[in-house]
């Protein structure tokens, strides 16, 4: 059974078909031990997926015994120039960790995100007006991709003549290893490739605002002297590559599940848009639950350990199937049930409590609640047209993406017109 969880095919079926395969799973027990051969190196490895809501908890608030810097938080060891790319402090453990989380941190202040907060609103009606006098789109090109990536530049400052640039590359590094963004080429090279290109990208702009600063945040990164520390000139391009892969298609994804639950549920998108104010904050929180789009997070163990009444010896990776964990019954009443209304809802869609909880989460869920309201007024009979079409994954994805969502509305002006 476990061996599903490196088939393609388990991760490219329906949502709620894959989450049925998955109670079996975490029903055989806390950890369930999965085989599987490294392309990287050709060895047969293992790691231990969990996939209980306790355990994962645990894990998360031991950053002690279970480790984010061995290896990756990927499931593979990468080597450590790829890590210079992909994932700067999510890559960590204290005390480097705690530092650069601090120094970032001091940039998400209440007064620095206001802005950042008051942009979601015009950006959102600014990528609608873009599409909304076509009448039928596929809503992940048109919205989810356009709309949380622009946040983000425009926070960083990234120049709208460099959006298709950094569109393109966090689609290679986050596709899976689907052939539509990767191409015929090695996927690895793909992925390096693409992380060089935003490493460039950002380093260029990191060198303009270190001589000419403005009011974003590349700005505020370079010349932060929190307590004398500062980013190092090194350490500002993985930042950004983390929070435009991470923090953009993560929220893009849970767009995309979002609207098309509410197709599979419409008892539960009349509830909501009988009432946007008062029921989008449980049902922003329902679709993170229930769409849970990050996948995974790993972790190595540091020392012998028993948890669960499971030994793990030093070295052991541990996988967390946030979905699983996220549909765990001890925790969640009628976990399989999509609702809208939820609550309480203690999901793990941001990663377990501890030092690498998301730091962005606030964002996302203003960027889904701001989406969802403005989607609900202007377009208020949007609908799903056919079905959403997945990432052709190779192997477990970071995030479980959709690629195309075809949706249907009556068209209407644009907001300017």
């Amino acid at each position: 059974m476990t061996s599903r969880l490196i088939e393609p095919s388990f991760w490219t079926q329906p949502l709620d078909d894959r989450m049925q395969e998955m109670i079996a799973i975490r029903e055989s027990g806390p950890f369930s031990e999965v085989q599987f051969v490294n392309d990287m190196t050709g060895e047969e490895e293992r790691f231990f997926a969990v996939t209980r809501f306790d355990e994962i908890v645990q894990i998360s608030k031991n950053a002690k015994e279970f480790s984010s810097a061995q290896g990756a938080i990927s499931i593979v060891d990468l080597p450590p120039e790829a890590l210079e790319f992909f994932g700067s402090f999510i890559n960590m453990d204290n005390p480097r960790h705690q530092r650069q989380r601090a120094i970032v941190a001091k940039t998400f202040t209440p007064t620095d995100l206001a802005t950042v907060l008051d942009s979601v609103e015009t950006i959102s009606r600014e990528v609608i007006d873009g599409f909304c006098e076509q009448g039928e789109v596929d809503l992940v090109k048109a919205l989810s991709q356009p709309f949380p990536l622009l946040v983000i530049c425009d926070m960083m400052g990234i120049p709208r003549s460099e959006f298709d640039t950094v569109l393109n590359a966090t689609n290679v590094i986050l596709s899976g290893g689907d052939p539509e963004f990767i191409g015929d080429g090695d996927p690895m090279m793909a992925i390096f490739g693409a992380g060089i290109q935003l490493t460039e990208l950002m380093n260029e702009l990191a060198d303009e605002r270190r001589k000419n600063p403005t009011d974003d945040l590349t700005s505020k990164l370079v010349h932060n002297d929190l307590d004398g520390e500062m980013l190092a000139p090194e350490e500002v391009a993985p930042f950004f590559i983390l929070l435009a892969v991470a923090g953009n298609d993560t929220t893009r994804t849970a767009i995309s599940h979002g609207m098309n639950l509410l197709a599979q549920h419409p008892e539960q998108r009349a509830i909501w848009q009988h009432d946007v104010e008062g029921v989008t904050p449980t049902a922003v929180e329902e679709i993170v639950r229930y769409a849970s789009p990050v996948t995974f997070m790993r972790r190595t163990v540091t020392n012998d350990l028993t948890m669960s009444g499971h030994d793990f010896v030093t070295g052991d990776k541990v996988v967390m199937l946030y979905g699983a964990g996220n549909r765990d019954p001890k925790v969640f009443e009628d976990p399989e049930r999509f609702d809208v209304l939820r609550s309480p809802n203690p999901h793990l869609g941001f990663g377990g409590p501890g030092p690498h909880f998301c730091l962005g989460a606030n964002l996302a869920r203003r960027e889904l609640a701001v989406v969802f309201r403005d989607l609900f007024t202007r377009l208020p009979d949007i609908e799903v047209v056919g079905d959403a079409v997945p990432l052709d994954v190779a192997g477990i994805p970071l995030v479980t993406g959709v690629k195309h969502l075809n949706v249907r509305f009556t068209p209407t002006p644009r907001s300017d017109a």
